[in-house]
């Protein structure tokens, strides 16, 4: 008996989350646990870190396959490598938003960086992030979690409450949840930042939300628009851009 079509995708997909959260256990999480006393051995907290992480992206994952059919939302690359088929065709409409949306939002985290309150930017030198914790657990597997998950979760929503099920969702309601998942992704910064020591003044909250709910958003259009992997191209961009400026 074949693995039904669903299981399949979510399997893509969720491996494709977890090689950025491998990348940044094993490079980004270190760096953290240095800056104080640790009570347990390094390699269990790097064990509970990657399986808490995977299972997080698991729900995101199971959200985004159960409910983002009804709704018109896709993963057409990742859907065509689940199917064994042509995926380049499925990639190509994706391929000009996405590189669109990745420069302007790289604009947008250079000019971030830049205008970052000074206690951010202190905190930001201590730490390390490389390219590939960027690239991957930046471009996909947030993605994976911000738009295939909460923000076709948060679509439905609106689209079961409002509409009541019947048709295809509204704009309204895509748009609505590209931004609620935004602002939340934004809000989720806090107890980061706060862990680093930094006090939660209005300028801190205000930049670490709209600093983050703004290209979130964007990337929000994309995959409502294009589909995930327009998405997955524009942030991973970004951060490319943000590199190559110097900016991180």
């Amino acid at each position: 008996m074949g693995i039904r079509p669903g299981l399949r995708l979510g399997g893509v997909i969720w491996l494709a989350g977890m090689a950025g959260v491998i990348v940044l256990t094993l490079t980004v999480v270190p760096q953290l646990l240095l800056k104080g006393p640790v009570p347990v051995p390094v390699w269990l907290i790097l064990t509970a870190s990657l399986i808490q992480s995977g299972v997080l992206l698991a729900l995101a994952v199971w959200a985004g396959v159960a409910l983002s059919r009804p709704l018109g939302l896709r993963a057409p690359v990742l859907q065509a490598i689940a199917d064994r088929s042509g995926w380049w065709s499925a990639a190509k409409p994706q391929v000009v938003p996405g590189l669109i949306g990745g420069l302007v939002a790289g604009a947008m985290l250079v000019a971030a960086v830049n205008a970052a309150p000074a206690a951010l930017r202190e905190a930001g030198a201590t730490l390390t992030i490389p390219l590939a914790a960027r690239l991957l657990y930046g471009g996909i597997t947030e993605e994976i979690l911000m738009r295939w998950g909460l923000m076709t979760l948060l679509a439905w929503l609106g689209w079961r409450i409002v509409a009541r099920g019947a048709g295809m969702p509204r704009p309204v309601h895509l748009w609505s949840a590209a931004l609620v998942a935004a602002l939340l992704f934004g809000i989720g910064h806090l107890p980061a930042i706060s862990a680093m020591g930094i006090r939660l003044d209005p300028e801190v909250v205000t930049y670490a939300i709209v600093g983050n709910a703004v290209p979130g958003f964007l990337f929000g259009v994309l995959y409502a628009r294009w589909g995930l992997e327009s998405a997955f191209l524009a942030h991973a961009l970004a951060h490319g851009v943000a590199v190559s400026a110097g900016a991180v």
